[in-house]
C-alpha cells in the first residue's frame, strides 16, 4: 500500500484542513449510505473493456453492451480478430459503437503486440504508478478507466474521478475550481488514505446521482448540507448554479 501524502499544491496548513473536512463528508456519507461494494470484480482486461465500454453511457447500457459482447465472442482473441462491425454492432448499446469497437479493438491488438497474449496478471507485480503509467499509454484509456483497473480490478489504490465526482469537488472545494480533471486524480487522492478509495469513490458517485444533481440539486435532503459552501448560491434567486 502507498503511503497517504497530502495534496502537494496546497501549503500545509490548508491541506491538512482540506483533509480533515473531506474526513468529515467521508464519514457523514458512510453514515448515510453505508459502506459500498462494487459490483463482481473482474480480471483486469475484462475491467478495462468494461470500463470502456461504460464512457459517456450509464451502468445499464455498459453491462448490455459488455454481456453481448462476452455472449459472441468466446475470448478476448475472438474480439481482437473479429470483422470490426461484428464488434460495433455487439456494444451499439452503449453507444459511440463506432469509436469504442474499434478502439477495443485497436488496444487488443496493441497489448498482444507488446506482451505476445492478452494476460494483464503481470501488472500486479507492478507498483500502481507504473501500472498506471503502463494502461494510460494506450489510446483511449485515461486516468480515470486506469484507476478503475488499479483500484477494483487489482486492488491497487487509485481514486477514480468521474464527471459526479468532479462536479461534487468543485461545489464542496474540495479543489481549486479551475484544476482541470486529470490533476483532480492526483489531488483527491491527497484527501483520502488509500483504504477509503474505494468507499468515497462510490459514495461519491451516489450522492451524484441521487442528490447533487448537475442542473438542480436536491439540497433539502443532503446529509452534507450544513457543511457545503456551495449551498447558498442554491437558496439565493439567481444564484449561479456551481
Amino acid at each position: 500500500m502507498e503511503p497517504y501524502r497530502l495534496p502537494s499544491d496546497l501549503p500545509g496548513t490548508e491541506a491538512s484542513d482540506l483533509f480533515n473536512r473531506a474526513q468529515i463528508i467521508f464519514q457523514r456519507l458512510l453514515s448515510f449510505y453505508g459502506l459500498p461494494t462494487w459490483r463482481q470484480p473482474l480480471e483486469p482486461l475484462d475491467e478495462l473493456i468494461s470500463t470502456i465500454l461504460s464512457q459517456n453511457t450509464n451502468d445499464r447500457n455498459r453491462d448490455l453492451a459488455y454481456a453481448k459482447l462476452r455472449g459472441l465472442f468466446t475470448s478476448w482473441e475472438d474480439v481482437r480478430d473479429a470483422p470490426e462491425n461484428a464488434v460495433i454492432d455487439a456494444i451499439r448499446i452503449a453507444g459511440l459503437g463506432n469509436q469504442k469497437g474499434k478502439r477495443i479493438q485497436q488496444l487488443l491488438r496493441q497489448i498482444t503486440f507488446e506482451k505476445g497474449s492478452l494476460d494483464l496478471s503481470f501488472l500486479l507485480d507492478l507498483s500502481a504508478e507504473e501500472a498506471r503509467c503502463w494502461l494510460t499509454h494506450f489510446k483511449g484509456v485515461g486516468p480515470k478507466t486506469a484507476a478503475i483497473v488499479l483500484q477494483f480490478s487489482l486492488g491497487k489504490p487509485s481514486f477514480p474521478v468521474d464527471t459526479h465526482i468532479y462536479r461534487i469537488s468543485g461545489r464542496l472545494h474540495l479543489r481549486p475550481e479551475n484544476m482541470g480533471v486529470e490533476e483532480s486524480h492526483i489531488h483527491l487522492a491527497g484527501l483520502f488514505p488509500p483504504d477509503n478509495f474505494g468507499a468515497a469513490h462510490l459514495n461519491l458517485i451516489k450522492l451524484g446521482r441521487e442528490v447533487c444533481h448537475a442542473r438542480k440539486p436536491d439540497c433539502p435532503i443532503c446529509p452534507i448540507i450544513d457543511i457545503c459552501p456551495s449551498e447558498i448560491s442554491f437558496r439565493v434567486p439567481g444564484g449561479r448554479n456551481p
